[in-house]
């Protein structure tokens, strides 16, 4: 069949395209996995794809249209799902050989509101291995590209989510951010990525990293997009302890409604933030643009500080790693996923799991046992937890001051491959997105131009605090659409 005109198009355009029957949901999946089918030999944005099982899903939501119930407006539209957010009857590897076989008997809750809403399933993206890196190229079956430049990475860990959807594989998708793995990608690939509020959306299905820090959220074509998927995943679920109580929505109607300008609206830039040479040229011309462009829609400008900041990469990668080594200690080979039989018990372990796991995923488990090990737990993790206390409270201090923060995403646009082999360096690219996740508040990645020297596009990143999502979607919708 021919290419319908799907190609960047966002989901609430296909929605209306749904509803008035340019095209049925069967026609827009079949567009899509032509797509994939043709382009994704170069960008491996999938790990798996059954093609059989959406199109079935396609076809019911076509037969509820047909019959005058929609489960919602979005009924029948594919979202990509990253590798490590569990759905019934696909395989769950989080791109590690320990795990590739395992299929999952449930949805994640996310994934089962996502169905609830009539959104699709579409295919198993590729990941860092369990989440663990800034670049997808510590998957342990593919590299994903950058559809805007294949010789650069995705970024990560979220590359795959990031990948889909800028090369219009899916009109949507679902990433996790721990350190930045849904902003990041979204910056590196010109999208749009939202880390919500930590427990705005259950993590009940999510395969755990760094437990106190991963948060699932969407990633997009645009502002309303992320709102619309959000407001299907978003809300209280009592299958997870961290999930917030407080009732969530509403996110798609504030964006709607976000007003022309930012007349009374304060956005504070942290001096931390854009501190000299820690930016690349083309990153740091087109955030400045950005800022030019909120003052000139009447938004105040205010320095504020986060003093703190200076350690986050620091205290991120011992909080992060002191609980990846205890979430992936579950992963022996003896119940499910892959065993390597050795000549007793102990030797089973150390082969399963030292075959099954990658060079990265092995460096933080390490890492993390030897912060947690006695002599060393309050010198390095507790301290480390009272540092996070110091940066949440900066956002505070910061937040009384002005609505919204405005910082880069990224110190650079997106590198080529095998150009951070140390992987310190590699850390650092996570410089700007990791202090969010330890204050435990919102924000959102945006496009903001791009790089002369490169093409490479360029991402902004708006702060907001907890539970603030309707007024960080109202700023990123004024900024962008204007």
């Amino acid at each position: 069949m021919a290419m319908l005109n799907t190609k960047d198009r966002p989901v609430h355009a296909i929605a209306e395209d749904l509803a008035a029957g340019v095209y049925t949901s069967a026609e827009l999946t079949a567009d899509y996995i032509a797509r994939v089918e043709k382009e994704d030999n170069v960008i491996k944005a999938f790990l798996k794809l059954d093609k059989e099982a959406v199109m079935l899903a396609a076809e019911e939501s076509d037969r509820r249209r047909a019959s005058g119930s929609p489960l919602s407006p979005y009924d029948g539209i594919p979202v990509g799902i990253k590798d490590c957010i569990v759905a019934e009857g696909e395989t769950c590897s989080c791109a590690s050989k320990i795990l590739e076989p395992v299929v999952s008997p449930y949805d994640s809750t996310a994934v089962a509101r996502l169905k609830a809403n009539g959104f699709i399933p579409f295919g198993r993206l590729n990941m860092d291995e369990f989440a663990m890196g800034s670049s997808c190229e510590n998957s342990a079956f593919q590299k994903t590209a950058n559809p805007r430049d294949p010789q650069r990475v995705p970024g990560g860990s979220s590359g795959g989510s990031a990948a889909c959807v800028a090369a219009s594989f899916a009109a949507a998708a679902l990433g996790s951010d721990t350190g930045g793995s849904i902003r990041q990608p979204a910056a590196f690939c010109g999208i749009v990525g939202l880390k919500p509020t930590y427990g705005r959306v259950s993590r009940s299905g999510l395969v755990a990293f760094a437990s106190s820090l991963d948060q699932i959220g969407p990633m997009t074509h645009d502002v309303e997009d992320a709102a619309i998927l959000l407001d299907a995943i978003a809300g209280h679920d009592p299958m997870d302890s961290t999930s917030l109580p407080d009732p969530a929505g509403g996110f798609a109607e504030a964006v709607r409604k976000a007003p022309e300008s930012f007349k009374g609206v304060k956005i504070g830039l942290p001096k931390e933030y854009f501190a000299e040479g820690g930016l690349s040229t083309g990153v740091e011309k087109a955030v400045r643009e950005s800022i030019e462009k909120a003052k000139s829609l009447g938004a105040e400008l205010v320095e504020v500080s986060l003093p703190h900041t200076k350690y986050a990469v620091a205290v991120y990668y011992i909080i992060a790693t002191a609980e990846a080594s205890a979430n992936l200690a579950r992963f022996d080979g003896m119940r499910y996923g892959k065993r390597v039989d050795g000549k007793d018990l102990v030797d089973t372990y150390f082969k399963s799991r030292g075959e099954g796991f990658g060079d990265e995923v092995k460096r933080r488990i390490l890492l993390g046992t030897y912060v947690l090990s006695s002599g060393y737990y309050d010198a390095y993790y507790l301290r480390a937890q009272k540092v996070r206390t110091l940066i949440r409270r900066d956002f505070e201090e910061a937040f009384k001051s002005c609505d919204v923060l405005l910082t880069p995403v990224t110190p650079t646009v997106a590198f080529k491959f095998g150009e951070k082999s140390d992987p310190l360096q590699m850390y650092l690219s996570d410089i700007f997105t990791i202090a969010l996740n330890l204050s435990g508040n919102c924000g959102i990645s945006v496009p903001a131009g791009t790089d002369a020297e490169t093409g490479m596009p360029v991402g902004m990143q708006l702060l907001a605090p907890a539970m603030a999502e309707a007024r960080l979607l109202s700023a990123a919708q004024t900024l962008t659409r204007n």
